[in-house]
This record gives C-alpha cells, structure tokens and sequence, in this order.
C-alpha cells in the first residue's frame, strides 16, 4: 500500500506503524516482524500523588514506554504536557528507535510523559512530580536498561533532580541514568543546543543536495522554544534571513529578516516572545509565508492535505516530531519539495545524549568542539544514507527514513531468535 493512500485521521501512532509496516516489506521481512515492531515491548502507567503548595493531593498520571532493545538499552525524553497520551508516547518511542537505527546508536527507542501543566505549576511542585515519576519508574529504567531525557517543556533542571532521586533510591551515583542534564551533573558540552544543531546540519546538507546557497536563503521556523531558538540563531550567523518565526501564541513576519538577536533577548523560559508584539499572524499563517526553507520546530500534524498546497518552500526540514501528515508528505514530494523527516533532521538531542552516556560511563568528558565534530559526521552519514536510499528506490525521504532506521533493530531481532 501507498501512503497516499492513509486517511489522515488516524492518530500518530497509526500513520507511524502504517509507514513501518511498508518499510518492512519493501526491506523484505515477513508479518511477524511487523507484529513485534509495531508496538513497544513494554509500556508502564503510573499514578503519582503530589502534594501542591496549597496542601491539596493532586494525582498525575504518567508512562514511561520501551519500544525495543535487542540493539542496547533503551534511550528517550520525557515531557511534561496536558496533552499527553499512551498512544502519543508509544509512537514517540518507535520514532526514537528509527532514530537511533539511522545513527547507528547502540540503543532502542524509549519515551516517557506526564499529563500535567508545568505552565501553572510552582518550581517546588515541578520538582515533586519530577521525583515521584522516577520513583513510580525505577525499576524498568538505569544506565543499561532505560536512560531517559529532557523533552516538551522539561530541561537539564528536571533531568537533575531525576538524577539525585534515582541515586537515592540505588544508593550510589548515577549520572549515567539520565541525560541532558547540568555540566557540574555530569552533562555534557554542546547539549543544550544539539537538537538545533543537529537540524542545521540537516539543512545545509539539504541546500546542498538542493544547489542552494544558504547563505541570502529565506527561512522560516515554526516554534521559538529550546530546539527553534537556537535554530534561528544559527541560521542568523550563517547569513540566512531569518523572515518568520512563532510561539504557542502566534507568529512574526517580516520578508527583510527578523532582529533574531533582540527576539531571543526577550523571549521568557516557555520559548514565547510574540505577546510583546500587536501585528502578529496565525502558526498556520507561518507555515505558508514565502521562503525558501520552512522547519516546523513545534507540534505534530501542522502541515496536512488541507495546506501543503500552499506552501511555498522549496525544502522542510522537520525540526518537531510529526509535524507532517503522511498524505502531505507525498504531496509535497510530488512537488519536488526535499522534506527532511524528523527521525533524521532533530535526531541531533540523542547522538549528543549518547556521547554525554558515553563520558558518563568513562570518567573522561569531551570538549565542546569534539563533541560538535562527532555529531557533524554521524548527521552528514545520517542524511547521505537516507537521501541516497531515496534515491535509488524512487520513494519519499520518509519511507526511506524509515527503511534505513528500521533495519538494524529487525536484524538484531532475528539474530537473538525472537521472529
């Protein structure tokens, strides 16, 4: 079957094991990989009772989801958000198993949520949900099992009390539990801006690939938080024009580039500077600005069937995970639009996780500028691997994506016996 034949109603995890299953056959494995890949091996959901500043008991319910580890350890963020959901979860596990098969990392793909709104909670009930979800979670997670991350609205804060709970309850030091987290904690150099520039890697390959210069090019970034900050800062210092950008409340426009600089001074810890301005538009409006690069770099399914014809970029490259329907995928590709998926363009915040696991498990930590050298050579094999699979099969980046990333899991499947 087609992806251009998938209905776009279907939920992330629907379209993501649609997309698997087709990748699967066209690599030649038979029905009984797909059954094992298409779901997490384990998924847990916990309760977790915090008392908030005002003496109440509130109870939260989060999950934690393991997709495979017949490669390694599983490896993946966790996010605080009113939105999440089992389903979102195990999808965001599958992605970062693909993820880490285009890398070449030694891991599977984990994932992990809270449904909760860090927006309007205290930094002391932040740190109480952080602690009680590490300990409703220990036993499936560790250095050599599970090793989470930050995510949507998380950071090296939360990964920092994680850490000091989950070393409690071992009883000796563990800074190979987790990561992302604060330099003095272990951390390491060039984390917190990884993920965007791992996305820039994936744009200048993409230019190249293209014949464009990036340099004069007009782009867009949908989302101005961690990933989308630090992205338009570097394609400010590369001599793009920086024309749009968007928060949770709105967008800024302006064709002659935006003062990048001035917008990143102002902007508060959620990543939103758009409040401060009158003439804003819409982040659907964003997406169809005139550019010649747009990065959706904010949530799932901002770009379907019901917009792709609109815009007007010649290469997206997908900073957030999802942000694409697969029916607009092919459109797009029919277009001639080099759509970068996100399993390869933001897959720079977990080669940079596995480095920083790799100096917490030595003892010995890297300067910034090794660690960028690394990241520059895995993202450029990534993509070379990827583009050229499209190539000589004639599909979409995606459906090449997904071949690439999947196969290194489906053969450590078969050679531990298990299909």
């Amino acid at each position: 079957m087609s992806v251009q034949t998938y209905s776009e109603n279907l939920n992330v995890l629907t379209q993501t094991q649609l997309v698997i299953k087709e990748a699967l056959a066209k690599l030649g494995f038979g029905s009984e990989m797909y059954e094992l890949l298409k779901e997490p091996l384990r998924v847990l959901t916990v309760r977790i009772p915090i008392r908030m500043d005002d003496g109440t008991v509130k109870v939260f319910t989060g999950y934690r989801a393991q997709h495979n580890d017949a490669v390694g350890p599983t490896k993946g963020g966790i996010r605080f958000h009113p939105e999440v959901t089992e389903d979102e979860v195990k999808a965001l596990a599958i992605w970062m198993s693909l993820k880490c098969g285009i890398a070449g990392l030694p891991y599977g793909g984990g994932k992990g949520g809270i449904i909760c709104e860090p927006r309007e909670m205290s930094f002391r009930e932040l740190e109480r949900l952080s602690r009680g979800y590490v300990r409703a979670i220990s036993q499936l997670v560790g250095p050599t099992k599970d090793i989470p991350a930050p995510d949507v609205y998380t950071n090296s804060q939360y990964m920092a009390w994680m850490m000091d709970e989950y070393s409690r309850i071992r009883e000796y030091d563990s800074p190979g539990f987790i990561t992302g987290k604060p330099l003095v904690l272990g951390g390491s150099l060039g984390r917190d801006s990884a993920t965007a520039r791992g996305v820039t890697i994936a744009i200048e390959e993409a230019a190249k690939a293209k014949g464009m210069a990036l340099a004069g090019s007009r782009v867009v970034v949908q989302g101005f938080g961690n990933a989308g900050g630090y992205l338009a800062k570097f394609m400010h210092d590369k001599g793009a024009l920086v024309v749009g950008i968007s928060d949770a409340y709105g967008g800024l426009h302006d064709p002659n580039g935006l003062d990048i600089d001035y917008l990143l001074d102002r902007r508060d810890s959620f990543g939103t500077v758009s409040k401060l301005f009158k003439n804003t538009i819409t982040n659907q409006d964003i997406l169809t600005l005139d550019c010649d690069i747009l990065v959706p770099a904010a949530i799932e399914n901002q770009i379907t069937s019901q917009n792709a014809a609109a815009i007007k970029a010649k290469i997206i490259v997908e900073a957030a995970n999802g942000p694409t329907t697969l029916q607009a995928t092919r459109m797009l590709t029919d277009r001639g639009v080099l759509l970068i998926p996100d399993i390869i363009a933001n897959a720079g915040g977990v080669i940079v996780s596995y480095f920083e696991w790799v100096q917490n498990n030595q003892g010995l930590y890297w300067t910034e500028q090794e660690v960028d050298r690394r990241l520059q050579e895995i993202m450029e094999q990534s993509f070379a691997s990827v583009y050229e699979t499209a190539k000589l099969r004639k599909i979409d980046m995606r459906l090449a994506a997904y071949m690439v990333g999947v196969r290194r899991m489906a053969e450590a499947c078969q050679l531990r016996g298990w299909v």
